[in-house]
């Protein structure tokens, strides 16, 4: 199957929903502890890539989040988000392979006019469930204010803002005092317990690619138009394969996750350790990295210092059986994410 393309630009803002896959009853939260680490991933990668998140909702079996790109690394910041997580799920459940159904659907949003009514729609997910259904206005309304894992409470006043979320753009959308203002954003999401917004819903409808007015989304659809040209390639399907480099962000956390490490270790100097050596060897295998480059990522002076990392991991594999097998699982997790990034199922 071929692979996705995604427009990317500097302050691109992206609505991201991911589902796990399987079917209805797959849960990519098996519990608060799941969810708490993918929120500290969400926090470091915000961090890392220098994005700007407005909000997010975590769901039994999926997730949404609305965030600006600064930077136009939409796929960069989402590849090493869901392969964290992948990995510290497969390893914590003791499963293996693809954890998300697919890739991500990523719709820009045209931040004019369609955010505000984008944050209400995604905010209000959690009582859009089957249980809900058939509850009173009060009995979904208390539901949502108490539901922990969104930015929903932040918003309205009901718990301390968290410090990778950003809050002020849309609060200032609100009228009325600062002080006031989550309040009226409260006010403003509550009002579509008791009437839904069709017109929104319908505009969510529109394109695959894009939220927003017919001139944004013509435009959205004009600059996938000309990444299709530009990536138009004879493939020689017996021979070779076009495949992309991991960002090695991604093959340096699922070194450290099986090696049990942070992954700062990997860019210290630490006499006797075996670290360097395999995170230089992988990133040369995965990354598409030369020696200089892994050199300058790693810190390590220079291509020739590189190179003896390289005999020293020999070394560690013909010595060290348990190393071994270890390095076995951490090639074993970056052959199939290597797959899923080129679309190979």
């Amino acid at each position: 199957m071929a692979r996705q393309l995604r427009v990317e630009y500097s302050g691109a803002i992206y609505h991201v929903t991911c589902r796990m896959l399987g079917d209805a009853k797959s849960r990519l939260f098996i519990d608060d502890a799941d969810r708490q680490r993918f929120l500290e991933s969400l926090s470091d990668r915000v961090e890392q890539y220098n994005i700007r998140l407005y909000m997010f909702v975590l769901m039994t079996n999926h997730f949404h989040l609305v965030f600006e790109t600064p930077e136009g690394n939409c796929s960069k910041f989402m590849q090493s988000l869901l392969t964290s997580y992948t990995v510290y799920y497969n390893l914590r459940h003791r499963r293996h392979g693809h954890l998300f159904d697919g890739r991500y659907k990523a719709k820009l949003v045209d931040g004019d006019d369609y955010l505000l009514a984008l944050t209400r729609y995604v905010h209000l997910n959690p009582v859009h469930i089957s249980t809900l259904k058939n509850k009173t206005i009060d009995d979904k309304r208390d539901y949502l204010r108490q539901y922990a894992w969104s930015s929903y409470q932040s918003y309205i006043g009901k718990r301390k803002q968290l410090p990778y979320v950003e809050y002020a753009p849309l609060l200032a959308e609100m009228p009325g005092k600062v002080k006031e203002r989550p309040k009226r954003y409260r006010e403003y999401v509550e009002s579509s317990l008791a009437e839904t917004d069709e017109e929104f819903i319908e505009t969510l409808k529109e394109s695959p690619r894009s939220i927003g007015g017919d001139q944004f989304r013509a435009w959205v659809d004009e600059l996938y138009q000309k990444l299709i040209e530009k990536s138009e390639v004879t493939e020689d399907i017996a021979f070779r394969r076009i495949t992309e480099p991991l960002n090695p962000d991604v093959v340096l956390a699922v070194i450290a996750e099986k090696f049990e490490v942070e992954t700062v270790a990997f860019k210290r100097r630490k006499r006797k350790s075996p670290l360097r050596a395999i995170a230089a060897k992988y990133l040369i295998k995965y990354s598409g990295m030369n020696q200089r480059d892994v050199a300058d990522y790693l810190d390590v002076g220079s291509g020739d210092a590189v190179s003896k990392q390289m005999i020293r991991y020999k070394e560690l594999l013909s010595t060290d059986r348990q190393i071994g097998e270890v390095l076995g699982q951490v090639g074993k997790v970056l052959d199939e994410l290597k797959a899923q990034s080129n679309g190979v199922q």
